[in-house]
């Protein structure tokens, strides 16, 4: 079964994204506290998607976050909130979210978000051992894991993703909209920008100076490029 913990302080929310993930074939995993999220993620190891809502009554779904990635840089990460703010999205995604879905959603909306991510971090399942060496970075597409001068790098199966694309377009400008349709998928109902901030997210992982970017460039108006 594909489980999926959903962490929401609100009972009657909560009931009702459960009762929607059922329909659709998941396992909910309940929480009502990031302290009883965190336990739940324990308990169960096999949790692939973890929905975290923003408010909560002991710490907020950013620090969910955080503590999740601390330890686990591959169960794939949406956040729910209630607020509109673009600070809000972008703190989501900084503090390694894979996705956001801003509240009223639709159980559509969700269902989708969590299908295409569940899709990514169940893994490319390519029994082929292979590498793509470029520079100081070696990406094992088997693994799904990156090392740059030797030393592993911790990416999020997102990070993973564009990574893969964009070592195997060295050279390449890719549009904004070739690496949402590639990484997200096609159905994907969000927003452009979600590209630019897992960019800049990843750039403070892989850069010497995140600020002068010399791995990862932007191709102003269009989008950016792997090359050096």
């Amino acid at each position: 079964m594909r489980k999926v913990l959903v962490l929401e302080d609100q009972a009657s929310i909560r009931s009702f994204v459960v009762i929607n993930l059922r329909r659709s074939g998941y396992e909910p995993i309940e929480a009502g506290t990031g302290a009883e999220a965190l336990e739940q993620l324990k308990q169960h190891p096999d949790i692939r998607v973890a929905l975290l809502d923003i408010m909560l009554p002991d710490m907020d779904g950013f620090e969910v976050c955080r503590r999740i990635r601390a330890t686990d840089s591959k169960i794939g990460i949406i956040m729910l909130t209630a607020r509109t703010q673009e600070m809000d999205k972008v703190t989501g995604l900084m503090t390694g979210a894979d996705d956001y879905v801003t509240k009223p959603f639709s159980t559509t909306e969700l269902t989708a978000r969590i299908d295409a991510l569940y899709r990514r971090v169940g893994g490319e399942n390519d029994m082929t051992s292979f590498e793509i060496v470029h520079g100081p970075f070696r990406l094992n597409t088997r693994n799904r894991t990156l090392e740059k001068n030797g030393e592993r790098i911790k990416l999020t199966q997102v990070e993973y993703s564009i990574v893969k694309m964009f070592m195997e377009n060295p050279g390449k400008a890719l549009s904004r909209e070739d690496i949402l349709n590639t990484v997200w998928g096609r159905d994907y109902f969000g927003e452009l920008k979600i590209v630019d901030v897992n960019i800049r997210r990843l750039r403070i992982k892989i850069e010497d100076d995140s600020t002068n970017p010399t791995y990862i460039t932007t191709v102003w108006g269009y989008g950016y490029k792997w090359g050096f």
